[in-house]
């Protein structure tokens, strides 16, 4: 079962209310979203945003099945989307949570390709929304973009060294010469073959290739700096008193799972802050605490920041 990150510090910073609207950027299997659900209670609303239609589908239900539950607005689109349909419904946000991170089924399913476990092999596809018509994948990218592509995309998005990155990118190009690279496991094979485990310090050789490939299909960093645009908008038309997507005091939290996410994160919401716009409500990110590392260890690399709308002057 899908244990959702960091519920208790959701729950307690961003401090849902009966009746406010409250918005789950990825949804997921529902976990942080039945916990806020219970908080805003049949006079609230849930509005659920994911790539995932299946895990959409289940989240919603999930809501909707709890004694006392909100309404449920679900959106099977990116959360970038946001803004323009809560504004065409006339509806602005109390609270906007987004874990950046994935849903396990989505790791432990073969055929969605995110995993390089043993016993986990299946294609090469990364796509977060697996009806998607789009060509695409992380095999498409593996066996078209240039060495010199590679090499950037795995060193930009996979945080490896550059020389490694570079050497990685040969191994990839040597090999599709051979025969296309079409499956989650003879991909890991060649990355592995690049370069010593012993580089990694106990983390796969696999690990930052395959993060580099799943950012690149699923534009996840180009999503999260739409999201904190947005933000920053919605800010500044709270402070002129104009219409915007989120309500004055609206909390808002971002959990991230490497520092490609959170150094946006933190420099937006650092810069909201220092203009007033925002007040903190992490002085630094928090994280998982012993009791919820020991329940849940895929919680280790998680950081939680949050803000409130509307700067120090308002409540």
């Amino acid at each position: 079962m899908h244990i959702p990150v960091l519920p208790r510090p959701v729950v307690e910073l961003l401090n849902p209310q009966p009746g406010q609207t409250c918005i789950d950027c990825t949804a997921g299997l529902g976990g942080h979203a039945s916990a806020i659900a219970e908080r805003v209670g049949p006079t609230g609303r849930i509005v659920l945003f994911d790539l995932d239609a299946g895990n959409l589908a289940r989240a919603a239900e999930r809501v909707r099945s709890l004694p006392g539950a909100p309404e449920v607005l679900a959106f099977h689109t990116s959360f970038t989307q946001a803004p323009r349909l809560l504004a065409e419904r006339g509806l602005k946000a109390d609270l906007v949570l987004a874990d950046l991170g994935f849903a396990s089924n989505q790791i432990e399913d073969p055929g969605r390709g995110f995993s390089f476990m043993e016993g986990r092999g299946g294609p090469l596809d990364m796509r977060l929304d697996a009806s998607s018509s789009s060509p695409i994948t992380a095999a498409e990218l593996v066996n078209t973009m240039t060495e010199r592509e590679l090499a950037e995309m795995i060193r930009d998005h996979g945080e490896e060294p550059p020389a490694i990155a570079r050497r990685i990118a040969a191994n990839l190009v040597s090999a599709r010469a051979v025969e296309p690279i079409n499956t989650t496991t003879r991909l890991a094979t060649i990355v592995r073959a690049a370069v010593p485990a012993r580089s990694y310090a106990g983390i796969d050789p696999a690990t930052k290739t395959f993060q580099a490939l799943r950012i690149a299909v699923n534009d996840e960093l180009g999503s999260l700096a739409a999201l904190l645009a947005s933000i920053e908008r919605a800010a500044g038309s709270v402070r002129r008193g104009a219409d915007g997507w989120l309500n004055p005091g609206a909390r808002i939290g971002i959990i991230s799972f490497h520092s490609l996410e959170d150094r946006p994160v933190k420099q937006t919401f650092n810069r909201l802050v220092e203009q007033d716009l925002a007040a903190s409500l992490t002085r630094k990110a928090v994280q998982a605490d012993e009791a919820e590392l020991a329940a849940n260890p895929r919680s280790r690399s998680a950081r939680l920041r949050a803000i409130r709308i509307g700067g120090h002057h308002k409540s």
